[in-house]
This record gives structure tokens, C-alpha cells and sequence, in this order.
């Protein structure tokens, strides 16, 4: 299982959402060999619902570094989160993880589902 380390990134990490990722890492103490898996699974409102959480890399994984965090993708899930970025939310009305997708068609009002 060898770990591939592409120069850039299909998706982009904003300031705010590196930070409560590192936090979230410390708190829930992530082992080190842990990145943060990226991705899509079939459902959700839309169609597509995004996968956001820390896991060991597995075999067809792609490995990237964003800011100083390690960030897992399938292989296949490229084609649908290429251009995303991930922000993190601390407002009055919202808090949370945002998916800013170009390539989705149709997203829900739940922000976490997509159609492509």
C-alpha cells in the first residue's frame, strides 16, 4: 500500500476549517498515521451525500498535504470533488463544515448533499 503524494490538491482547506480540524484531531486524539479522508457515498438529499472524517489511508487512495494536514481521497471521488473547498462555519444561524462544490448541479438546503 503505497502512499502517493501529488504537488497539488484537487480541494482546498480554508484557514478556519484547518484550525477546528486540528482541534478536533487533538481533542478526539487522532493517531498520527491518521489523515483526513475526503470523499462522496451514494444518498443524501441531492444524491450525493460528502464523506469528512479521520482515517487510515487505504489501497486506491491518493494522499495530499493541505497546510500541514495529511488529506485522504479515493481515486474515483477526484472526478466529482475537483475545485472544492472545505470552510468552516461559526455563526449565529450556522455552525459547522461547508462544501463550497463547483461541480455539483444541485445541492440541498442541508449543504452536505450534491447532484452532479
Amino acid at each position: 500500500m503505497a502512499e502517493i503524494k501529488q504537488k497539488e490538491a484537487p480541494i482546498k482547506l480554508t484557514q478556519g476549517a484547518l484550525e477546528q480540524l486540528r482541534a478536533i484531531r487533538d481533542e478526539q486524539g487522532i493517531p498520527e498515521d491518521h489523515g483526513l479522508r475526503v470523499g462522496v457515498k451514494g444518498g443524501g438529499c441531492s444524491g450525493f451525500s460528502y464523506i469528512l472524517g479521520f482515517d487510515e489511508v487505504k489501497d486506491n487512495d491518493q494522499v495530499f498535504e493541505l497546510g500541514g494536514m495529511k488529506v485522504i481521497m479515493q481515486k474515483s471521488h477526484g472526478l466529482y470533488l475537483l475545485g472544492m473547498e472545505i470552510d468552516f462555519v461559526d455563526g449565529l444561524n450556522n455552525r459547522g463544515f461547508s462544501f463550497n462544490n463547483p461541480n455539483a448541479s444541485d445541492t440541498c438546503g442541508c449543504g452536505t448533499s450534491f447532484s452532479s
